[in-house]
């Protein structure tokens, strides 16, 4: 990375303040649209400020094994984005939302230029955000150039903020998923009990979920039950 490139990303995250961030957290088991409304000072012109709307696209975070790593792609955020999310991968540690991955795709939807303070752009675009009474709105105040890093860095704090909630919500669908498999294992053991010619079923669903090993004592408990 040249250090021209290191000091774009890092001048815009540093210089980039969330004013307001979505009310709802990132969806654990879906996709999430967070609409944002970006307000930069131009550097070269005084009272010229850019107002940027769009989407930004959150995927559904994927679970990954422990000893894996998960990764940030910066989409088509553009290069600076994309050299701050090699950062951001390169210490992963202090990032508990990339064991699990975010892919981030932008879709601009307007930018316009107006002449005016901007403490007075910022107050309009809060009073018209708050009319909308959108729970995933996000307002930004950041730099003009690279602003795509911006954007980045009002993800990073979404997901890291939604973390602990994702992170309980698929603890319990895998405790859910656990106890349902329990409870069909116990019902297809039942019904061999019952039915002999069942057993050969209840064996290709023990291997097919891994149980085979745990239960091998009460499946041959069942087959010599069921040979008596």
């Amino acid at each position: 990375m040249s250090n021209n490139k290191q000091f774009d990303f890092w001048y815009a995250v540093n210089n980039t303040e969330l004013i307001t961030t979505p009310t709802n957290r990132l969806e654990t088991f879906g996709d999430t649209v967070v609409n944002y409304y970006l307000i930069c000072q131009q550097m070269d012109s005084v009272d010229k400020v850019c107002v940027r709307e769009g989407h930004l696209k959150a995927l559904k975070p994927a679970i990954i094994m422990p000893h894996s790593l998960g990764q940030l792609d910066a989409g088509d955020l553009g290069e600076e984005a994309e050299q701050y999310a090699e950062w951001l991968a390169e210490h992963a540690n202090d990032l508990r939302i990339l064991q699990y991955g975010f892919s981030l795709h932008k879709q601009e939807l307007k930018e316009y230029t107006v002449t005016d303070h901007i403490d007075n752009v910022l107050d309009r675009v809060k009073t018209d955000v708050a009319a909308m009474d959108d729970p995933l709105s996000a307002i930004l105040v950041g730099v003009n150039d690279p602003w795509q890093v911006c954007l980045m860095k009002l993800m990073v704090e979404l997901v890291q903020s939604s973390a602990q909630g994702n992170i309980h919500d698929i603890q319990q669908q895998a405790v859910s998923a656990q106890q349902s498999l329990v409870g069909s294992i116990d019902q297809a053991f039942l019904e061999a009990s019952r039915d002999s010619s069942k057993i050969n079923a209840l064996t290709e669903t023990l291997k097919q979920n891994g149980l085979w090993e745990k239960n091998e004592d009460r499946f041959f408990a069942l087959v010599k039950a069921s040979n008596q």
